[in-house]
């Protein structure tokens, strides 16, 4: 039983609906499986629903999953495909809710968004897992123009979660959304079932020293600069990348030269066991919202360092632990802070991270339906 289900259930029960494209293991598709538990342990009523059928993560017995496609099937990204997924969407919301209708709708990720935002429904809130003007800063002129066109239109005038106040800052300043309703709510962490978790049997874990990374191999997580700083150093510790294999990432890890000093494990469903037997976790991406992993690893007790990236690491370390962080894309500051960091463990009771225990994070979700009844302020 984890923390929250130990809590009084919920005075007013309420209808939820979470909406996200697929269950596929990334930190935004975790923390939303890990809020349906939450909630549904409160006593509320939750559907999780999925554009398309593709389930990674473990799931755990009770939680009503329905998915708009059949199992490998994926949801078509274009404008018709939106429509068709906004209208197949509609009617299944229909079906769950009845005449009684849902007290709250949330989605998260922008192709999410758009096909729930298209259904009408309401209350309806987005959570903003990301940093959207530093992903618009990598894309070319044009398509950066476009991008944020169409964030301005879908996110303009609608209600927010933001998952950090960098996340939070990002929406109201860089992106200039004047008109939107942004509330920071961290995402929830159950943090005696993580350490609980971490105990856990595993398999195939590695018998020498090693530092880890967990993340999915994408542009956004830099490996490149990873394995950058991994070459420059000299250390009998291996890297392990718990990430699906892919040839472009083999190819990577070759190009580096580090075949024999670098070990894709593979996806994890409990990657807790990994993230506590490392000596240290790496982090060097150049954009994130609040990296999963960095409270997962200092909730296991294995120390991070991690880009001072925007946004959530330094809102995550705290000033205690902000000597642990690195300039984004400089692999030198990456390669130096790591082997300082092995020589001399940071201590990870000092980032304090009690402040994300889902204990406190699931109250604020339930008083979404409030506020949305509220005009914007």
């Amino acid at each position: 039983m984890n923390a929250v289900a130990r809590r009084p259930a919920a005075a007013d029960p309420l209808r939820i609906a979470l909406v996200i494209t697929n269950l596929r293991g990334g930190g935004a598709e975790k923390a939303l499986l890990r809020l349906a538990a939450l909630l549904r342990d409160r006593g509320h009523e939750v559907h999780l629903v999925l554009l398309e059928s593709v389930i990674d993560y473990a799931v755990e017995p009770g939680l009503q999953i329905h998915a708009l496609t059949a199992p490998g099937v994926p949801a078509r990204k274009g404008l018709v495909g939106k429509a068709l997924a906004a209208r197949r969407l509609k009617r299944l919301l229909t079906s769950l809710a009845g005449e009684r209708g849902f007290d709250l709708v949330i989605s998260s990720l922008p192709f999410a968004d758009e096909v729930t935002a298209r259904t009408g429904c309401s209350p309806l809130w987005h959570i903003i897992q990301n940093t959207l003007s530093v992903e618009i800063e990598h894309l070319a002129p044009a398509k950066a123009r476009r991008r944020l066109r169409r964030y301005r239109k879908l996110y303009g005038a609608a209600n927010l979660v933001a998952v950090s106040d960098g996340v939070a800052d990002d929406l109201r300043g860089t992106l200039r959304l004047d008109r939107a309703r942004v509330v920071r709510i961290y995402n929830p962490f159950d943090l005696e079932a993580i350490r609980a978790l971490a105990r856990a049997p595993a398999a195939g874990l590695p018998s020498v020293p090693y530092v880890i990374h967990v993340g999915r191999f994408n542009r956004q997580k830099r490996h490149d600069v990873l394995f950058e700083a991994w070459r420059r150093l000299a250390l009998p510790e291996k890297l392990v990348l718990l990430a699906h294999p892919e040839p472009a990432l083999t190819a990577l890890i070759r190009e580096f030269g580090l075949e024999q000093r670098v070990e894709v494990a593979g996806f994890e469903q409990n990657p807790y066991p990994w993230i506590a037997g490392a000596r240290l976790l790496v982090l060097s991406s150049d954009h994130e919202g609040l990296p999963s992993v960095l409270i997962e690893s200092l909730a296991c007790g294995t120390p991070v360092v991690s880009t001072d990236c925007p946004s959530g690491p330094r809102e995550i370390l705290g000033p205690k632990l902000a000597q642990w962080l690195v300039p984004r894309g400089d692999p030198v500051a990456l390669a130096r802070t790591i082997e300082r960091a092995l020589r001399t463990p940071p201590n990870v009771a000092d980032a304090g991270i009690e402040r994300f225990d889902a204990r406190t994070v699931v109250g604020q979700i339930e008083a979404l339906r409030r506020i949305a009844q509220t005009d914007h302020s």
